[in-house]
């Protein structure tokens, strides 16, 4: 089961730091309703969504993705980030892609 889950980038921060994200996170993330490639970027689309919110209309958009997520994920866990390379304004598509970070580029992104 593959989860997208809304971030900033101080909670990758946070969670990247700790080397695990925990299980109360998990209450905020997406899954796609199958596994066909337009459901999961609809899930990936709609976290991205979530973590503007989270954020506010300026910032990244940050997205982590796990399999298999049961309590506490440590890292090795995470498949993957998804995040905006650049910080976004207001007038930006909310429709734009994201880029795709594996998890040992993390600190680069950060």
């Amino acid at each position: 089961m593959r989860l997208y889950l809304p971030a900033t980038l101080e909670l990758l921060r946070e969670w990247y730091a700790a080397g695990s994200l925990p299980s109360s996170a998990l209450d905020e993330a997406y899954q796609a309703p199958d596994d066909s490639e337009e459901g999961e970027y609809a899930a990936l689309m709609s976290a991205a969504d979530a973590s503007t919110a989270l954020s506010g209309r300026g910032g990244r958009r940050v997205v982590v993705v796990l399999d298999d997520a049961v309590g506490d994920v440590p890292l090795q866990r995470w498949a993957a980030v998804h995040a905006d390379t650049e910080d976004r304004g207001p007038d930006d598509d909310p429709d734009d892609d994201l880029g795709w970070f594996a998890i040992p580029e993390i600190p680069e992104l950060l």
